[in-house]
């Protein structure tokens, strides 16, 4: 097997530029905006979809690096980001609600994820399931608490195709599209996002932490007129109100050991 590069060649970046606790966003205009959230927060690189800002928290390295849109990107930059040293990961995005009551604006703060992709194949089994790690879930409940938000703990879809969800009766397998999505809303799956399986499929084969945190956008599935609701503020907030947590619990863990 090879070895790693000394600088990943997709991210840009060696051992040293992030610490252990990143935050994944999709999109890399996000980034900056979601780096304001730190303290000290500093550029670093961008290489395709790759955006990397840095910053602290708690006097703690921290990060945040966009993935692009879905799961074999995601899965390129957990891939590096592992490789030169960080070990807890949340993933802070956007999403499309999947039972009638949840409400735009609302959080989903995710518990596992459908393997409805491909990427997660090349790795395990489709029977193993992609799940987030305990502490991260429970660090992101505390911190929706904490912010006042509105929450939903739940499995997300993660699929391949945005508009095989938005627009499936035009796709030639629409009737099994259609077929599966009401299978997911049947067992209760909370939201459709493109990343969270990769993220939890790789944070169980490399021992590291894993969750994520979406805000519900949209809602397909609501009756009414459509309503969007694009305000991050209280997901970036209760994403980073977790990363504190969970460096808070480190360091008390550290103490004791």
């Amino acid at each position: 097997m090879n070895e790693m590069p000394e600088v990943m060649h997709h991210i840009n970046m060696r051992k040293g530029d992030v610490g252990r606790y990143v935050l994944l966003p999709g999109d890399p205009g996000r980034c900056e905006k979601i780096a304001q959230y730190f303290d000290n927060p500093q550029f670093v690189t961008q290489k395709r979809e790759y955006v990397t800002y840095t910053g602290t928290l708690l006097g703690e390295k921290v990060a945040v690096v966009s993935t692009g849109i879905g799961c074999p990107s995601t899965a390129i930059a957990v891939e590096e980001l592992v490789a030169i040293g960080a070990d807890t990961f949340i993933r802070v995005g956007t999403s499309g609600g999947m039972q009638p009551e949840l409400i735009p604006g609302e959080l989903a703060i995710l518990t596992g994820a459908i393997r409805d992709e491909g990427t997660t194949l090349h790795y395990l089994p489709v029977e193993f399931p992609a799940v987030a790690d305990t502490e991260v879930v429970t660090a992101l409940r505390e911190a929706a608490i904490q912010n006042q938000c509105g929450y939903h703990l739940g499995v997300s879809q993660s699929k391949d195709s945005f508009y095989g969800q938005h627009q499936p009766e035009r796709m030639p397998v629409a009737s099994h599209l259609l077929e599966r999505w009401k299978a997911w809303k049947m067992g209760g799956a909370v939201c459709s996002e493109m990343e969270a399986a990769a993220i939890f499929i790789l944070g169980s084969i490399y021992r590291v932490r894993t969750g994520g945190v979406m805000l519900i956008m949209a809602n397909q599935e609501a009756p009414g007129p459509r309503v969007v609701y694009d305000d991050l503020h209280g997901t970036i907030s209760t994403a980073v109100g977790a990363l504190k947590i969970l460096i808070e619990r480190d360091r008390k863990a550290a103490q004791a050991a």
